[in-house]
């Protein structure tokens, strides 16, 4: 039997004893052995609930157990996730956690950790919910050398996104729905403002290139600007917006950001809609590879959670290895980073297009039905850099999304 303690009995926490209960007898089988859960950590009691003679309120009570060989970390945040988890991995304990937070910022450190207390620090849940990715990358890819890494890591902004180009709906109306179907926050900041994606391919970059990349570092641009006439250019290109996390090498460099992109059915990403997440990898052996599944939610969470719980159990006493160092990745400067970009200029005179062609040569004139008195086009492939210093030559610019065609 492998005792396990779980921090947190909210929506995470209570799904991953869902799990246990539910599919008890084939995960046991396949660890080898029974999991059991001892305690359960939590502020509040659960009277009627069958398990509260498992609750506890003090952390001291788990971590001082020696028969609890593992942690379930799902309280989310930094603190005090950092100092429990930090601890547990010092008293010789693995630990298995869904928390983005605290593997973003925290993540090499404690893996270091874990390798010379000879136990585990699992984070497969951190990234996409139930979509294995976090493992594939540190065992299945492991023989290729990742060139791209671009995914939809977040739920809520893809369907607030699918929805309004279903139904032609403004952003705050959707935005208002989705918190009223539980899919958005009542603070819904961390999501539509691309905080959450950011922490996600903070860690997917980290895994993928073998050193740290911190999240402050990467550019970020939300949703919140997204408006319904955006969404009738892109219907009108045979396209769809997306707020797409992405990091890429190009030789010796290496840029990340975090932004709404235009992209056509050829992408591997068009056809993820609502709250669903995909994540596309580019290796230079394997080519292309795609990951796509429920990226948040109770149950695909709490089951990559299980998932790391029984890999921790199998190998208990044995550290299993993660490319990840803590030395610093330097992200190259985002304005070297090249994109086409579609502008629309508030002003569609015949003097404004002459006055864009001298500016940025030839563009792609783009119409959508319904918008009128714009002149919206399709730059060139140009760096950032050099976008900005164009840009500002122009008034009326009513706003710009990056092109991936």
């Amino acid at each position: 039997m492998v005792n396990i303690a779980v921090l947190g009995y909210g929506t995470v926490g209570s799904g991953v004893v869902e799990v246990l209960n539910v599919n008890g007898d084939s995960i046991n089988k396949r660890c080898g052995q029974e999991i059991n859960v001892k305690y359960i950590l939590d502020l509040r009691d659960f009277p009627g609930d069958p398990i509260q003679e498992k609750i506890v309120h003090d952390y001291n009570i788990v971590v001082n157990d020696p028969e609890v060989k593992i942690i379930v970390e799902v309280m989310g945040g930094v603190e005090p996730a950092y100092t429990f988890v930090k601890e547990s991995i010092l008293k010789g304990k693995s630990v298995c956690t869904s928390n983005k937070e605290l593997v973003a910022k925290h993540g090499a450190e404690l893996l270091e950790l874990s390798k010379t207390k000879k136990v585990n620090f699992l984070f497969e849940a951190s990234v996409g919910g139930g979509i294995p990715i976090i493992r594939p990358l540190n065992q299945s890819l492991t023989a290729d050398e990742i060139e791209e890494i671009t995914g939809i890591l977040n739920g809520t902004t893809n369907y607030i996104l699918t929805k309004m180009s279903n139904e032609g709906s403004d952003f705050d109306s959707v935005l208002k729905e989705a918190q009223m179907k539980g899919y958005a926050e009542r603070n819904p900041q961390a999501d539509i403002e691309g905080f959450d994606t950011c922490r996600k391919i903070a860690i997917l970059s980290s895994l993928a290139f073998g050193m740290q990349v911190d999240f402050e570092d990467i550019y970020t641009e939300g949703i919140t600007k997204i408006t319904d006439a955006d969404i009738k250019y892109a219907k009108a290109m045979g396209a769809s917006i997306k707020l797409l996390g992405t990091s890429r090498k190009e030789q010796d460099h290496v840029y990340a950001m975090v932004a709404p992109m235009l992209i056509k059915p050829t992408h591997p990403l068009f056809s993820v809609n609502d709250v669903f997440n995909g994540i596309f990898v580019r290796g230079n052996v394997i080519g292309d590879v795609m990951f796509y599944g429920s990226g948040a939610g109770k149950l695909p969470t709490a089951s990559a959670v299980v998932a790391d719980v029984v890999d921790a159990a199998k190998h208990i006493g044995t550290n299993i290895m993660t490319l990840w160092s803590s030395k610093k990745l330097k992200l190259s400067d985002i304005k070297n980073a090249k994109h086409r970009f579609f502008v629309r200029i508030a002003d569609n005179s015949d003097e404004m297009k002459e006055k864009v062609a001298y500016i940025f040569g030839h563009v792609e004139e783009v119409k959508a039905p319904g918008v009128d008195n714009e002149y919206a086009f399709i730059t060139l492939q140009m760096s950032e850099e050099i976008y900005r210093e164009k840009a500002i030559n122009i008034d009326k610019i009513i706003s710009i999304i990056r092109v991936m065609f």
